[in-house]
């Protein structure tokens, strides 16, 4: 009996560690780049391994169907004279959104029938940054910088055909000077119901709500803080307890002191990594699908960077320069930049 009771034992054992993730040893990888002329592109929404969604600063929302072969634009202009500056898509299964900076903010809502805005907020301070849905595809959220002592939130609870703007009061109070960066439409991070978004400037929080935006809680981090361009300026999670951000300064772009920290508590507490180390300043993080949470690409105007230790050490793949990345798969991602996507081959 204690024989049979033993190999049972080691049998477990043995599927166990078969099942444990490996991450990968990546060393480079394959960037196929592809040029759009006169457009900055912060935000993209990446569909599969050919089709790719940007919404650019000129007003542009942009698509592939084919891997990038070829390109087709929806020119969006407002009143006949202003031309949305996007730095914030997202989408439900219906449709496409894309959110303006500067005044008047304009949240367009984009089907294959019709483009219209479903919201509109005129105020000298307004500067939307980011925008996400839940994984409802009813209830979706938009944060922007403070036009009063608190952050700017709107949120959606019917698919996107209304929104409505938080009040300060159900809000956490920020500093003066704190606010948010639209560098990647990724300073939003959404897992279940629950949402978490970073903040920069004076100081680098984390705003945290478990029921769709309803309630919020606010949680301090080490990262650098304290001057305008400092701060967090992207978050990702893998589930809802393990969670990375970056960011640093971007006007000392090379410098990588107190610019990364990871969470294992759902944000509660944060844990500098790398700490004056690979990389420096980078304005988007993501997990790579299906590796546990130890493989992480970072990218930036100074590069591409790769974990596969859950961000305690990194390596550069790549000097080229982007705004942004979203993964199709666990080898694939689409990429956005200056006058530019791109797509990524992990190898």
């Amino acid at each position: 009996m204690k024989r049979i009771e033993l190999f049972f034992l080691v049998a477990i054992i043995f599927i166990s560690c078969k099942k444990e993730y490996q991450p990968r040893k990546i060393n480079n990888a394959d960037i196929t780049t592809f040029k759009i002329d006169s457009s900055s592109i912060r935000a993209i929404k990446a569909i599969d391994n050919n089709n790719v969604i940007f919404a650019d600063s000129k007003g542009n929302i942009g698509k592939t169907e084919d891997g990038g072969k070829n390109w087709s634009f929806n020119k969006i202009i407002y009143n006949d004279s202003i031309t949305p500056h996007f730095r914030s898509i997202a989408a439900n299964k219906e449709n496409i959104f894309a959110l303006s900076i500067a005044n008047p903010a304009l949240l367009y809502k984009i089907d294959a029938n019709e483009t219209k805005i479903v919201y509109k907020e005129e105020h000298p301070k307004v500067f939307y940054d980011a925008l996400q849905f839940f994984p409802d595809g009813k209830n979706g959220i938009a944060v922007g910088d403070p036009t009063e002592n608190c952050p700017s939130i709107i949120i959606t609870s019917n698919g996107g055909t209304t929104w409505n703007k938080i009040p300060c009061s159900k809000l956490p109070v920020f500093e003066d000077g704190e606010a948010f960066f639209a560098a990647s439409n990724t300073n939003i991070k959404i897992v279940n119901n629950t949402v978490w978004i970073v903040s920069g400037g004076k100081k680098a929080r984390v705003l945290k709500s478990t029921d769709k935006g309803n309630t919020w809680n606010i949680y301090d981090t080490p990262i650098v803080q304290g001057n305008g361009p400092q701060g967090m300026y992207s978050v990702d999670f893998y589930d809802e307890l393990h969670g990375i951000t970056i960011g640093g300064d971007y006007s000392n772009s090379n410098d990588n002191c107190a610019n990364k920290a990871i969470t294992s508590d759902g944000g509660k507490t944060w844990t500098l990594v790398a700490d004056n180390q690979e990389p420096n300043y980078k304005s988007c993080i993501q997990y790579v699908p299906n590796s546990k949470g130890k493989e992480i690409i970072a990218v930036g105007k100074t590069g591409i960077s790769f974990s596969n230790d859950g961000g305690l050490n990194w390596k550069k793949l790549s000097d080229e320069s982007f705004y942004a990345i979203q993964f199709v798969n666990q080898n694939t991602a689409w990429l956005s930049g200056h006058e530019k996507m791109g797509k990524l081959i992990l190898k």
